[in-house]
Parts: C-alpha cells; sequence; structure tokens
C-alpha cells in the first residue's frame, strides 16, 4: 500500500505537503515524491530504500512554491507521474494494484501508446491510470473510464491548474479524507496526517466519488456508489494507530481485537506481549481482557528501520526482521509469554527473528495470538503477496495433503478437524508452545463495520459483486 497527500492553500503549501506526506512514511520503502503547482509545475522523486523521506526532500522541498501540491510515499513505482495532455498539463500519484496491468498495456501498445516508466518489464501504474485517463473526453469521463478497467483498485490525485481531484477506487478499499483549516484544503490517505497540521476532519470520500478541491472549496464532481469494502487489513495492521477510517480508530479495534483473543483463553501466562509496532496495541487488549501484565520483552529500534512487510525484495524483508527487533533477557528468561501479532504471512520472519530470539533468551512457553484468521490468498487489490506459496496457511495445507489444493473449504472452517490440523502444523513449524488465530467474526467485531462492508478476500478469496 502506498500513502497519498494533497493540499490547496490560500498560501505555500510547501511546509504543508512536506509534512503531510511524511506522515505516510509507513506505508512504502521505495519512492516517494512531491508535485507542487506555482508558476508552472514542478516535482520531485527520489528513491528512499534505506533512507527517510524527510532527509531526501528537506531541501527540495524549500525550494518548491505554489499554493496547491500532491504526495505520495510509494510501495512501488516512482511517481508522480508529470503528463502534457489534452488537458493540459497534470501530476498524477495513486495507491492501488491492478491485477491485469499487463493486459491493460498490451490494449494501450496496440493502440499506439507508449510507456517511459517501465521496471522489470512491468509498466509503472501511475503511468498507466494517466494513459487510460487521458481516453476521457474530460479528466472526470477519464477517471471514470479507468474505474471500469481497473481490475483491483485505485485510488488517486491529480493536480492540474484548477486545483486537486481526489477520486476513491470503486470499491472503497483504501481511504481518502477530507480536512479543512479555515480557507486551506488537504485529502489524505491517513487521517493522522490532519492533526499535527491543524486538519479538521471534514468527510470520507466515498467509493467511487470524484472531487474537486481548489481554493473555493471541495465541490463534488462524481457521487459516491452503493459498494464500499474497505480493505479490514488497515486496522489490524497496515494503519497508522492515530488514524480513523469510516470513523473508526485503528487504535482501539486492535485493542478490541486483543481483548476478543483473550476470551475463553485458559492459558497461564506471566505477561501479554506485542510484536512491535502494530502487534502492541493487539497486546494491550490481551491484557485488558485476560489481567496479564502487559510488559515489552522485545523494543523495536525505531529509528533505524521500516516495516519489514513492506519492502519487495526477501532479503530485504529479512535483514529488516533480524535486525530491527532486540530482547530484553532480563524480562523473558523462565516466562510464559503470550505474544500478539498482526498476522502470519510467510512466517519465516516470526520464525527465524522473533521466536528464535525469545527461545535463545530463555522464554518457558511461547503462546502465539494472531489478530486476523490464517491468510488464505494473495491480496488483488494492493502490492503485499503476490504469491499462493508465500502463505503460511498455504505451505501448511500442501504439507499436510501432499499437494497444492484448489478446494480449501474444509481449512477456512475454524470448527473442522483439517482447520485444527493446519494450525497445529504452523504452530509445530514456528516452534511454539500454542497458536491461536482469531475468529473471522471476532476481527469483524473488533474493527466495528458491517461484514458487507469490509474486504475479506485475504481470508475468503471472495470479491464482492461489481455495482
Amino acid at each position: 500500500m502506498s500513502g497519498i497527500f494533497g493540499v490547496v492553500s490560500k498560501d505555500n503549501c510547501q511546509n504543508d505537503l512536506f509534512y503531510g506526506t511524511d506522515y505516510h512514511s509507513h506505508l512504502g520503502t521505495q519512492f516517494a515524491g512531491l508535485a507542487v503547482w506555482g508558476k508552472q509545475l514542478v516535482r520531485k522523486i527520489h528513491d528512499i530504500e534505506g533512507s527517510q523521506f524527510k532527509a531526501k526532500f528537506f531541501e527540495d522541498h524549500l525550494k518548491m512554491f505554489g499554493n496547491k501540491g500532491i504526495g505520495v510515499i510509494s510501495a512501488k513505482d516512482e511517481q508522480p507521474i508529470y503528463v502534457n495532455s489534452k488537458f493540459g498539463p497534470f501530476a498524477i500519484v495513486v495507491n492501488g494494484f491492478a491485477d491485469n496491468s499487463d493486459k491493460l498495456a498490451n490494449q494501450l501498445y496496440q493502440e499506439g501508446h507508449s510507456f517511459s516508466e517501465v521496471s522489470d518489464g512491468k509498466v509503472n501504474l501511475a503511468e498507466l491510470v494517466s494513459k487510460l485517463i487521458i481516453k476521457g473526453k474530460t479528466i472526470i469521463e477519464g477517471i471514470e473510464y479507468m474505474f471500469s478497467q481497473i481490475e483491483g483498485s485505485c485510488s488517486l490525485l491529480l493536480l492540474t491548474k484548477e486545483g486537486i481531484y481526489a477520486a476513491r477506487d470503486r470499491f472503497g478499499y483504501s481511504p481518502l479524507v477530507i480536512g479543512q483549516r479555515g480557507d486551506d484544503w488537504a485529502v489524505t490517505t491517513e487521517s493522522s496526517a490532519f492533526f499535527n497540521l491543524g486538519f479538521k476532519i471534514r468527510k470520507d470520500i466515498q467509493p467511487g466519488e470524484i472531487i474537486l478541491m481548489a481554493e473555493s472549496g471541495i465541490k463534488t464532481k462524481v457521487k459516491g456508489g452503493k459498494t464500499n469494502q474497505i480493505c479490514s487489513f488497515l486496522w489490524i495492521y497496515t494503519g497508522f494507530p492515530a488514524s480513523s477510517y469510516e470513523g473508526l480508530n485503528v487504535e482501539m479495534a486492535r485493542e478490541r481485537s486483543g481483548m476478543f483473543l483473550a476470551k475463553g483463553d485458559i492459558i497461564k501466562a506471566d505477561m501479554a506481549s506485542g510484536i512491535p509496532d502494530s502487534g502492541t496495541a493487539h497486546a494491550i487488549g490481551y491484557s485488558m481482557g485476560s489481567g496479564a501484565p502487559f510488559r515489552r520483552p522485545l523494543v523495536k529500534y525505531t529509528p533505524g528501520f521500516d516495516r519489514s512487510y513492506t519492502p519487495p525484495s526477501q532479503e530485504t524483508r529479512d535483514l529488516i526482521a533480524k535486525m530491527k527487533l532486540i530482547p530484553i533477557p532480563d524480562i523473558i528468561k523462565g516466562k510464559r509469554i503470550v505474544f500478539c501479532d498482526d498476522s502470519i504471512v510467510r512466517g519465516t520472519q516470526l520464525k527465524n527473528y522473533t521466536i528464535q530470539k525469545l527461545l535463545e533468551c530463555g522464554a518457558k512457553e511461547i503462546h502465539l495470538r494472531i489478530a486476523c484468521p490464517p491468510l488464505m490468498f494473495p491480496c488483488k487489490f494492493n502490492y503485499s503477496t503476490r504469491t499462493l506459496s508465500e502463505l503460511a496457511a498455504r505451505k501448511a495445507i500442501k504439507a499436510i495433503e501432499g499437494k497444492d489444493m484448489s478446494d480449501i473449504k474444509e481449512y477456512l472452517d475454524e470448527k473442522s478437524p483439517k482447520y485444527k490440523k493446519m494450525v497445529k502444523w504452523i504452530c509445530d513449524d514456528l516452534n511454539v508452545t500454542t497458536l491461536k488465530y482469531q475468529k473471522l467474526e471476532d476481527m469483524i467485531k473488533a474493527i466495528g463495520l458491517p461484514k458487507e462492508k469490509l474486504c475479506l478476500y485475504c481470508w475468503s478469496g471472495r470479491q464482492t459483486d461489481k455495482k
């Protein structure tokens, strides 16, 4: 997932844009970029792998003058894309994933289009989206056409001379929130970017809704649709604790999640702990629900390392997982520890760099509690897991069945013998004392939205019908 931010101000927007974009640094590790409209459209892009956004862009942003701008922390592609089109010049940033990007790119090639931003044979999503938008008679028609062609999701900010077009993907998979500060307006993926900049939340952009944000205020150009399938993982893992989506705060949802994990758990533990950072709030909730004291046997070296889930290469993910968590042996030795985490994706980092550290420090028992059900299907809507073979649950099923399985219905039912056998296999493979996953209905209750308003594809493999 990438993070996008835009601002329209009566005065120079450079500081709001700089800090507002930086507040999305937890969402991407590859590239970042800013674009500002002043006397002309100016943009800057930097590779931020191994460095911080602020360090790369501090000098740049001081030279970018204008009253409106957009920024992005990108999980994969170089952004913003600059386009000189029949609509005039514009810059665009996107958050999403097109499962059919190769097919769309080939269609555009056949029509005579060319792509300048190609990496490892793959077109840049922002450039692909911009070329689809240009096929419309107007920018609005172009965005709606793009929505109709993309299989997956795409939310975007498009900067023009008249203002910023903000469009949320038609399923509402990723959030976009409008904020106001006097006569100034901003739009963001993470609402936590607003508070310290003085903006107040004014509205959540609805799925499929297109808004023009200008000096005169905001105007809805296309009303939102009825389908709303926001990503459940925002509350479980990817979202920032201080953010709220659809009016529901992330930190509080994680605390509720931990309380559900503690419900009916009969193990005796000396402490409840969470794998930093996202597992911490789940552990606080577990402590509140169980009475086990919350302690920190593992601490994250925050200044040096980002999330180990977001970098694209396995080698980088493993290095971060190994180096970022530092154990405190005096707290760990001889203790029975409940360890809460947001999820088990591949399981290799958890096994080799987290659990192994606890065992080396003399933990007596390790009881792993996971805030969501076993991940069964690669995400179709954003850059995260891409293949079945990556997923720990799928590895367990293959080991149990002796082959890859297409029909895994029994493994999705937490009451079935096969589900229990799968969890036991993962528990043994991770070398922990016990393992318990959150029930799907409890995860939904912890988030606080109706089931039909959440994307649950990672666990069900089913997508809501398009409307």
